[in-house]
């Protein structure tokens, strides 16, 4: 059976969604990061890049959301949790990517530094991250879904990040409605529901 690692709450939480909405069979194996448990021996066999999530496979192990969406995506066809037409699948790898090297690793300086930025720092790493919101707001997000009317696995993908954001009171409702709304129809979905729920964790209110 298939494996996924991931730590509550984290960026796995999509690759969690995928399953779900896929419907697919999986084992989770939580990993407590605030134990460090994603640095022991055993686990650093499974990834030794040491962080979440790692998928293990028949075939062996994958990691990075942007590649274990789709794999899943692609196991199931008949969910449609990829675009079809290449174009189109092209573009959400796109957001994916972006999502992954931009977004992700903004948002992760600002909120997760160890020691926490202050001052000019804290300042300049949040506006980083609300120009990106903002590029997603009014250029990325088609709505009501990312690619428009089709719900792909970049939906969940965005979730992770607007709910983070969230969690930290900088998605203003009006800078940016359209994450907003995306993030509370996402939350809203029944296999979104079971993963969070699987992570032990809750949706996020606005």
């Amino acid at each position: 059976m298939l494996k996924l690692y991931y730590s509550p709450g984290a960026c796995a939480l999509a690759s969690h969604i995928a399953f779900e909405e896929a419907g697919a069979d999986y084992e989770g194996v939580k990993i407590d990061l605030k134990k460090g448990e994603q640095k022991t021996p055993e686990y650093l066999e499974v990834n030794p890049a040491g962080v979440t999530p790692a998928l293990a496979t028949e075939q062996g192990v994958l990691t990075e959301n942007a590649v274990i969406m789709p794999w899943i995506a692609d196991r199931h066809p008949e969910k449609n949790l990829v675009p079809a037409d290449a174009f189109q699948r092209a573009r959400m790898d796109a957001f994916n990517g972006w999502a992954a090297a931009s977004l992700h690793p903004a948002l992760g300086r600002l909120m997760f530094s160890r020691p926490p930025l202050e001052g000019d720092a804290k300042d300049a790493a949040l506006k980083i991250v609300q120009d990106k919101l903002a590029l997603a707001e009014q250029h990325l997000l088609k709505g009501p879904f990312v690619l428009g009317a089709q719900y792909t696995v970049a939906d969940g993908y965005l979730s992770v990040f607007t709910r983070w954001s969230r969690q930290a009171g900088i998605l203003d409702a009006g800078d940016y409605p359209k994450l907003n709304a995306h993030l509370d129809e996402v939350q809203a979905r029944p296999a979104v529901q079971r993963a969070l729920k699987a992570q032990g964790i809750e949706p996020v209110g606005g």
